[in-house]
This record gives C-alpha cells, structure tokens and sequence, in this order.
C-alpha cells in the first residue's frame, strides 16, 4: 500500500535508485514513512512510478524506483484560466482548485482593481510560489501533468493572444447561459477578475478581444469562488465530471 503520491523534478525510470532531495525527504519525514514502504513518484513527464523506500535518516532517504505506471487524469476539455491576481490566500486557493478541477493553464492577470502590485522580481517568485501550490494539488488529486503557471501579466497582454476555442468573461451583467457561449468547442480560456471585479473599460476590452460575458447565477462571487464555479460547470458540461 503506498503511503503517498510526491513529486520529484527530475528524470525516473524503472530499476533506478533515487537519492531523495530535500522536498522528498522532507515530505516522507512528515509521512512517518518507513523503510520497506511503497510510495508514488512522478515527475510530470507522463504516468507515475511505484518506488520504494529503502533507508530513511534524518538527513537522507534513498528509494528504489519499480514499475512505471501509465495513465492520466487530464480533461478532455482545455481550459486556460486567466485569473485576476488577489490576495495571499485567496490566490492560492484560486490556484489549488483549478488545478483539481483540471485545468490545463493559469495566467495570473494584473488589472485596474487588482491590489497587490508584482514587480519583476516579486512577480518571479509569485510564480514560483504558485507552482508550488500547483505541484501540492496535482499529488493530492491524482493528476500526472503540471499545469502551466505563467509569469503574471498586465490584462492587455493577456487577451491580446487570438483565441483557440471559446473566450469566457465572467461578469455580473452577462446575460448569455454558460453552455450556449461554451458551444462544442474543446479549449476555453476563462477570464476572471480580482476583488472588485474588472473595469468596465476591460471588461470593453474582453468583449473587443472575442470574450462573451456570463453569468453564474443571480448571486455575487468572491472572485476565488466565482472560478471554482465556472470551472466546475465547464467540465460538466463538456470536461470529465458526470
């Protein structure tokens, strides 16, 4: 029985011993793992390995790696959320949840309303941060593949990309239904504000930029839930969720 999914950053294969790094060893030490124990590794290169544990010290682990496993939990449905950037917490929980509901790419976005303010270097170690975040979710979901987590930019740079599929602005004066504006496409890429929502010159911009405002019912969303919501409706109604 495995005592745990971690990810390792680095190439695996079957029949190698692995030299844990400092997040391994730490995260077996918070396990209580023991020698003899099987755990799962993988790397974000496709599938997963069983590995097991062979010695575990204080300052060091080592693991054989065993049977690569095939498979992937990947949606069906692509989704590139282009999330505005909101405080500590909030961020985070945006991030982790997308994630776990299968989204493929996230944009941190930097608009009028948006409070915390990145430059280069602070921007840099955001992103890291989030892939961290990232990375937490894919081992406790099951998913194999790292979603993107890309430098935060300005909203103008965000939507001055052309489209692949349907464009999605939530907002609370949208008044078309979530499903008519997906349509049968495979690859959304979903727009959602920070607190305080968009300017309502961005929000011009969207529209100009092919986005179609919806709505997610008659009640306000902060703007961590409103993502979750639409990205849980998403794969319903053309993901991997029944």
């Amino acid at each position: 029985m495995s005592t745990g999914r971690f990810f390792v950053g680095h190439p695996l294969s079957a029949g190698m011993q692995l030299e844990a790094d400092p997040e391994l060893l730490a995260h077996l030490k918070a396990r209580r793992a023991r020698a003899g124990e099987m755990v799962m590794l993988f790397n974000g290169h496709g599938g997963q390995y069983e590995a097991r544990v062979e010695t575990l010290q204080k300052r060091s682990a080592t693991l054989s790696v065993l049977d690569h496993i095939p498979g992937e939990a990947e949606s069906p449905l692509r989704v590139t959320l282009l999330q505005g950037v909101s405080k500590g917490e909030r961020m985070d929980f945006a991030v982790q949840k997308a994630v776990e509901l299968g989204v493929a790419a996230i944009v941190p976005v930097i608009t009028r309303h948006t409070v915390v303010r990145l430059d280069a270097e602070r921007g840099a170690k955001r992103q890291a941060h989030w892939r961290k975040v990232a990375i937490s979710a894919c081992e406790q979901c099951g998913r194999n593949t790292i979603p993107g987590i890309h430098p935060p930019v300005d909203l103008r740079e965000a939507i001055a990309h052309p489209l692949d599929g349907a464009g999605l602005l939530l907002a609370a004066e949208g008044e078309t239904r979530l499903r008519d504006a997906l349509g049968e496409t495979g690859h959304v890429t979903l727009l959602v504000g920070p607190e305080g929502g968009l300017h309502p010159e961005e929000e011009d911009q969207a529209r100009a930029a092919g986005f179609t405002p919806v709505a997610l019912g008659p009640r306000v969303l902060r703007t961590e839930t409103a993502a979750v919501a639409a990205l849980a409706a998403l794969q319903v109604l053309r993901g991997d969720i029944d």
